[in-house]
C-alpha cells in the first residue's frame, strides 16, 4: 500500500487542533445529473442500504438512478438558495460561526472546518487540509444529535478510511451523539418558544424525526431510543403534555416497514380529524435542508389541509441561532478536555534547538 506523502516537519512548530463538522450532504446543484451523481454516491453506501450487494446494484442503476434524480431535483429546485443548498449553507455559516465562539473561549490555536459525508466537501479532502495546516489532533463532530449507524457510523467510516492512508495519522477524537446535552434540548425549546410568541401555540406540536428502518432498532441500533429521550426531554422543558404533542418519523423509502408512526399518515390523520393547527419541528436536524423545507414545510402542509386541517406552521431548524451555537461551542469543548493546554513560546524554541543539536536540518 502507498501512503500519502508528508509534508516536511519543522521544529519548533506549534501544533493546531482542527475540529471538523460533519453532515449528511447534497447535490452541487438541483439538477437531474447532479443529484444522480449525489445519490449514487449516497445509496451505495451499505451502511445507508442494508440490502445484499448484487440484488441492491440492479434495483439501484436499474429503477432508483433512472427515475428518482429528476424528481429529487425538481423538489431541491423549490428550496435551493441564492449561496446554494440550504443544508451546506448553514452547515458553513454554522463553522464560521463556532469558530468564532472558539476563539473567544480558547487560547490554544484552532482549525475549525465543515464537510459533507457525500457530496462536497469531501471529508477525505478536509481531513488532508487540516494535516496541512498543522493540526495533530482532530475532533470529528457530527451534526446528528442522534447516533446512528446509517449517519453517525458512516461518517466515521470515511473518515478512518482516509486516515488509512496517511504514514503519519493525527490523534482522532469523536462526538457519539448529543440528543440528551441540555444547551441542544434548551435552544430546541427556546426556538419553539420565539416562533410562539410571534405566531401563537398550536393544538398539536408534531416532533418529526428522520426515519430508519425498523429491522435496525431490532439489531441494536439505539437511534429510536435517542428520539424518543430527545422528545421527551424538549416536551418537559416546554410543560407539554402528553396529549399536547406526537413523535414521528419522515422520509421512508422502500416497501420495507420503517419506524412508526409516519410524519405523513399522522399529518394525515390529524387533518381528517379536523384538527385545528398543528406545528411541526424537526428536531433531529440542526439545519434547514429538503427534508425539512420541502418534505416538511410544504408536503406536510398539503398532505393536512387536503385531508380536512385547517393551519399548519413548519418551525426552522436551529441553523444560526444563538444558543445552538453556544451549545455547540460547549459540547466541543467537551471533547476537547485536555487538548486545548497550549505550550508556552519557550518550550518550542528548547525543542527546536534541541533538534538542531541533534543534527535536524530545521
Amino acid at each position: 500500500m502507498a501512503f500519502l506523502s508528508e509534508l516536511p516537519y519543522a521544529h519548533g512548530t506549534s501544533p493546531r487542533i482542527g475540529v471538523l463538522l460533519i453532515n449528511l450532504g447534497t447535490p452541487e446543484a438541483p439538477t437531474a445529473p447532479a443529484v444522480r451523481a449525489y445519490l449514487r454516491e449516497f445509496l451505495s453506501d451499505p451502511r445507508v442500504v442494508e440490502i445484499p450487494r448484487p440484488v441492491w446494484w440492479i434495483i439501484l442503476n436499474l429503477f432508483v438512478l433512472t427515475t428518482r434524480p429528476r424528481q429529487s431535483a425538481a423538489r431541491y429546485a423549490q428550496v435551493w438558495m441564492g449561496e446554494g443548498s440550504p443544508l451546506k449553507v448553514h452547515t458553513g455559516r454554522q463553522a464560521t460561526l463556532l469558530r468564532g465562539y472558539l476563539g473567544e473561549r480558547v487560547k490554544f490555536p484552532l482549525v475549525v472546518d465543515y464537510a459533507m459525508r457525500y457530496g462536497k466537501p469531501s471529508i477525505a479532502d478536509k481531513l488532508r487540509q487540516l494535516k496541512t495546516q498543522n493540526c495533530d489532533r482532530i475532533l470529528l463532530a457530527p451534526l446528528y444529535p442522534q447516533y446512528s449507524a446509517s449517519t453517525t457510523a458512516t461518517a466515521f467510516d470515511a473518515a478512518f478510511a482516509c486516515l488509512s492512508g496517511m504514514r503519519n495519522q493525527p490523534a482522532i477524537r469523536t462526538v457519539r451523539h448529543f440528543h440528551d446535552h441540555t444547551g441542544y434540548i434548551n435552544a430546541l425549546a427556546q426556538n419553539i418558544r420565539d416562533y410562539w410568541m410571534k405566531n401563537g401555540r398550536p393544538e398539536r406540536l408534531v416532533m418529526s424525526f428522520h426515519g430508519v428502518p425498523r429491522f435496525t432498532l431490532d439489531k441494536g441500533d439505539p437511534y429510536h431510543c435517542e428520539c424518543q429521550k430527545t422528545g421527551r426531554l424538549l416536551a418537559e422543558a416546554l410543560q407539554l403534555k402528553p396529549e399536547q404533542y406526537q413523535i414521528t418519523f419522515q422520509s421512508r423509502f422502500g416497501r420495507a416497514e420503517w419506524l412508526k408512526p409516519y410524519t405523513a399518515e399522522v399529518l394525515t390523520q390529524l387533518g381528517k380529524q379536523k384538527t385545528g393547527r398543528v406545528d411541526v419541528v424537526c428536531p433531529g436536524f440542526v439545519a434547514d435542508c429538503l427534508e425539512t423545507l420541502e418534505e416538511i414545510a410544504l408536503e406536510g402542509k398539503t398532505l393536512f389541509v387536503q385531508a380536512g386541517g385547517r393551519e399548519y406552521h413548519y418551525i426552522p431548524c436551529l441553523n444560526e441561532r444563538d444558543d445552538w451555537i453556544q451549545a455547540l461551542t460547549d459540547i466541543v469543548l467537551k471533547n476537547l478536555l485536555g487538548w486545548t493546554a497550549a505550550p508556552a513560546p519557550e518550550e518550542l524554541e528548547q525543542q527546536r534547538l534541541r533538534a538542531m543539536a541533534m543534527g535536524a536540518k530545521q
